[in-house]
């Protein structure tokens, strides 16, 4: 998705409806730099394999690709164009508003899909996606190249297209003019010297919300002596801002991209790294930087897969293909701020200076997720906000 200038995907209201009966979280830490996963997955059968999609030149004139996504979605003129002259096809990017509400109503229009392709389904909503049974399994000619870690379907209906890391970052300038040491533990950002300096989004409301909410989970757990409510109780006690949304949060209450009054705010480990892309002045090094706390950073991985019943589904396929090539994977970093998919792929030479990409991740499978969202978003309301 789309990290930067635009606004940050919210929750719809309407995709929370339906998780099931409660069930204790698995969760794991990831500490190699690329980041594993509760759920990877093997590469299909051949017996479950879909026919590769053709790529000749021309071999789509005279049709429309329909690209339904949430509504952050961006790549460059160029590639789009490249797409179009290879195939001869016309690209149409549908967008439909944030995440779960592009997956809702993808899934309202099972039968008769608004596209040919969807774009934008991450983790979080994996489950509901796939139990919904709304797309075509298609293995990817591409797909050998990407890790297994980030293949969360043994049957290939989606195929990972790139990955985020929602973390805190601070304001290095606050920070230092009020003689703080960098927190090193979650469970600091709850001492007194922290207070009033944190601003959080709301998970019911806010995609990195909802990452952050659950990267608590993972790390501190739902038994024990010091649960993940418990250390959501503290936060509140220490005077936590909790906004709406990212853009919010970030140009509203984050005193290191706004006039706000919070030097510490959740975004992601790629934020550093646009601002210095996007500063009106050209900076030497970035005004913000990444916590980095164990326990703090999720993984988001975002998906695309092949609509049941697509009008077009041979050039539906050719794109999956393409939005995995090196041409798509290597424009992803400086259009969407996140990593692409791709190991080989290029990212901009700001990212290697300013962003990081977390040594320690924390995951949730996807199942678990989905089968526990609702309680843990109704508990985090309960704790935070009433």
């Amino acid at each position: 998705m789309k990290r930067w200038l635009l606004s940050f995907l919210t929750i719809s209201s309407l995709v929370l409806a339906g998780c099931g009966a409660a069930a204790t979280p698995t969760a794991e830490t990831a500490v190699e730099p690329t980041p594993a996963t509760t759920a990877a997955a093997e590469v299909t059968p051949a017996a479950t394999q879909a026919t590769q999609a053709p790529t000749d030149s021309g071999q789509f004139a005279g049709q429309t690709l329909v690209v339904v996504s949430h509504d952050s979605f961006a790549i460059s003129s160029e590639v789009i164009s490249g797409f179009e002259e290879m195939t001869g096809a016309t690209v149409q990017i549908l967008e439909s508003g944030d995440a779960g509400e592009a997956l809702n109503k993808s899934i309202l229009a099972k039968g008769a899909p608004l596209g040919d392709v969807l774009y934008g389904v991450d983790n979080t909503f994996l489950s509901r996606a796939l139990d919904a049974d709304i797309f075509e399994a298609y293995a990817s000619k591409n797909l050998e190249q990407i890790p297994a870690e980030l293949k969360l379907d043994a049957q290939n209906r989606v195929s990972p297209v790139d990955v985020g890391y929602v973390t805190i970052n601070y304001d290095k300038a606050a920070v230092a003019e009020a003689g703080l040491s960098l927190p090193t533990d979650l469970r600091d950002l709850t001492k007194p010297e922290w207070k009033g300096k944190l601003v959080v989004e709301n998970p019911a409301t806010s995609s990195p919300g909802l990452s952050f909410m659950l990267a608590t989970i993972g790390h501190f757990g739902e038994s024990g002596e010091y649960t993940w409510r418990n250390f959501w109780s503290d936060l509140r006690a220490n005077e936590i801002k909790v906004a709406s949304g990212w853009e919010e949060a970030y140009y509203g209450d984050f005193s290191g991209a706004s006039d706000g009054q919070y030097p510490l705010a959740v975004s992601y480990a790629t934020s550093p790294a646009a601002e210095v892309m996007f500063a009106t002045t050209p900076l030497t090094d970035a005004p913000t930087g990444n916590l980095l706390l164990p326990g703090a950073s999720f993984q988001q991985i975002e998906f695309v897969g092949l609509l049941k019943d697509a009008k077009n589904p041979e050039l539906g396929k050719a794109w999956i293909d393409y939005m995995l090539s090196d041409a798509f994977q290597s424009d992803i970093g400086g259009q969407m701020f996140v990593y692409p998919a791709l190991p080989s792929a290029k990212v901009p030479a700001e990212f290697d200076q300013y962003a990081q990409v977390p040594s320690e991740v924390v995951t949730l499978a996807p199942a678990d997720i989905s089968a526990n969202r609702e309680r843990w978003l109704n508990e985090w309301q309960e704790t935070v906000l009433r």
